[in-house]
């Protein structure tokens, strides 16, 4: 499905609830709150993002322990997971969603080989979703698959 149609296609959802997203990027660098904020009207449902490209991002503005970045690494469940919950209480937003991934060309390792991303969505009053992907294709082509994937969680997180 197109970017601009899905981010649409949510904010039209956020808006009939009346909720506000956030975002937390890591390997998107800001690509899911570029989509969603190019959508008109917007800001009735964007509460903002966070960019935590570094891993000192990621504990100083969303609050995710160090030791934890250190035991699992940044591009991990339980990182990803704590990067949504921080985005959802520092935010005060309704829902988060949050990306940490290997996007290449460089980067990768057997364990965690280029295309690898985590993504989490996270929601008052409800568990923390995750979901483990493994994108193919360029740098450019893993950032757009993460933004679409991160978009369509969000659609799924969401009763209709």
């Amino acid at each position: 499905m197109h970017i601009k149609k899905l981010a649409a296609e949510v904010g039209e959802l956020l808006r009939e609830y009346q909720a506000h997203v956030s975002t937390a990027e890591s390997c998107t660098g800001g690509g899911i709150a570029q989509a969603i904020t190019s959508t008109p009207g917007s800001s009735a449902w964007y509460e903002y993002g966070f960019v935590t490209y570094s891993n000192t991002a990621k504990t100083q503005l969303l609050g995710v322990n160090d030791a934890l970045i250190q035991a699992k690494g940044a591009v991990s469940e339980d990182v990803v997971k704590a990067m949504a919950e921080g985005a959802l209480q520092k935010s005060g937003a309704d829902i988060s969603v949050a990306v940490s991934g290997v996007a290449g060309p460089d980067g990768g390792t057997p364990m965690k080989p280029v295309g690898t991303v985590w993504l989490a969505w996270a929601m008052k009053g409800q568990p923390t979703r995750t979901c483990l992907s493994f994108f193919q294709g360029d740098r450019d082509s893993i950032r757009e698959q993460t933004v679409i994937q991160a978009l369509e969680g969000i659609l799924a997180y969401l009763p209709r």
